[in-house]
């Protein structure tokens, strides 16, 4: 019996061996690590397959974060809008900048920020939102975005769980995520739908001053070599990762899919145990399954992980504690409203298997130990 995998990456390497091999190969061959052509090439495929004018590349999330904030040029003490729901990097970025994140609750629904926990942590000191795309799914940003321009606010998208995710705007116009503010930020992590063999990030804009500044702060401040205008960072894609990325960037759609697939099976497998609430895709958008998250009732989230666990079924938390219970953002941030959606989700939520090489008979197995369990 073959193991399961939280995310099957050798299986996806496997499926695409060839054309990655021979990627990496063309860069070795060719020494160009850092700044070829490969990394110019992905950002412009990238620009072509979200919809978007303009790509600039870095290291990883976080940093993607960091810059778009620094690009906004905000002030020690502006307040930025955050889900208390989500990983600690979206926090990070704005403290390290001197900010001040605003940390309200989410919609259980959709484990997302919206527009009525946004108002509860608008203040005179707000200056921009960070909507997070959690686990695959898009905000509602309609709402968010109307909400914005009225206060004069700035959008900063966190896509890094949700490249490729589609959004359906009240108009009818259908655009990727990420695309939908001012700047998104994209993760290449290896776990993501997109994701490179170490660590990476970029920036999406349509806007020509911003993405002009995102990639001098990207690159030591510089737009000349060795003619410093401002304070930046060294934050690069490195060309190998990008090679990599290039070629996955062509299977995106069909790893979405398969990942789609996988989530019906799950929605069908898991429909009459009464225990667990299974992911909601919201109509807005087409959802791309980073994760499959459970939300497990009556206390029994910890039990149901351990006995999965026994069984050899992988399985994660994503998030075990709200960030406003974390040590490091006690004294730099702002709870705008009682937490208790997001509470209730760290103490609930549980994600299970989710990748492109899932095959119908692992769910069915992963399926039927959870059944037991209940069953007990």
């Amino acid at each position: 019996m073959d193991s399961l995998r939280m995310v099957d990456l050798k299986g996806q390497y496997l499926s695409i061996k060839n054309e990655i091999d021979e990627a990496v190969a063309k860069v070795l061959d060719e020494t160009a690590f850092i700044n070829g052509p490969e990394t110019r090439s992905f950002a412009e495929h990238l620009a072509q397959y979200a919809g978007c004018k303009h790509v600039v590349t870095c290291g990883n999330c976080t940093d993607a974060l960091r810059i778009s904030l620094e690009a906004l040029r905000l002030n020690d003490g502006d307040e930025v809008i955050i889900p208390a729901f989500t990983y600690a990097a979206s926090a990070e970025a704005i403290a390290m900048l001197r900010l001040v994140p605003v940390m309200v609750d989410v919609d259980p629904a959709t484990f997302n920020l919206n527009l009525e926990h946004i108002q509860a942590g608008f203040s005179s000191k707000t200056r921009a939102i960070i909507p997070v795309h959690l686990f695959g799914q898009c905000c509602d940003m309609d709402e968010i975005l109307s909400f914005a321009r009225e206060h004069n606010l700035h959008v900063i998208e966190d896509n890094a769980q949700s490249l490729g995710c589609e959004y359906t705007s009240k108009d009818g116009s259908v655009r990727k995520s990420g695309t939908l503010g001012e700047i998104g930020c994209n993760s290449f992590f290896p776990t993501k739908n997109l994701g490179c063999f170490g660590d990476g990030g970029s920036m999406m804009t349509n806007d020509d001053v911003l993405a002009e500044r995102l990639h001098q702060i990207a690159n030591h401040g510089q737009q000349q070599k060795y003619r410093h205008e401002i304070i930046g960072c060294n934050s690069r894609l490195d060309t190998i990762q990008a090679a990599v990325l290039e070629v996955k960037l062509r299977h995106l759609d069909a790893f979405i899919q398969a990942r789609r697939e996988a989530a019906q099976r799950y929605d069908s497998l898991l429909s009459d145990v009464e225990e667990i609430i299974t992911p909601k895709e919201m109509l807005w958008n087409r959802h791309s399954y980073n994760q499959y998250t459970l939300q497990v009732k009556e206390g029994k989230r910890d039990a149901l992980k351990a006995y999965l666990a026994e069984q050899g079924v992988p399985t994660m938390i994503y998030y075990p504690l709200p960030l406003n219970q974390q040590h490091a953002y006690a004294g730099v941030s702002r709870v705008a409203e009682p937490l208790g959606n997001t509470e209730e989700l760290c103490a609930s939520v549980l994600s299970i298997p989710m990748h492109t090489e899932l095959t119908p008979e692992q769910q069915l197995r992963i399926s039927d130990r959870i059944h037991d369990f209940f069953r007990r």
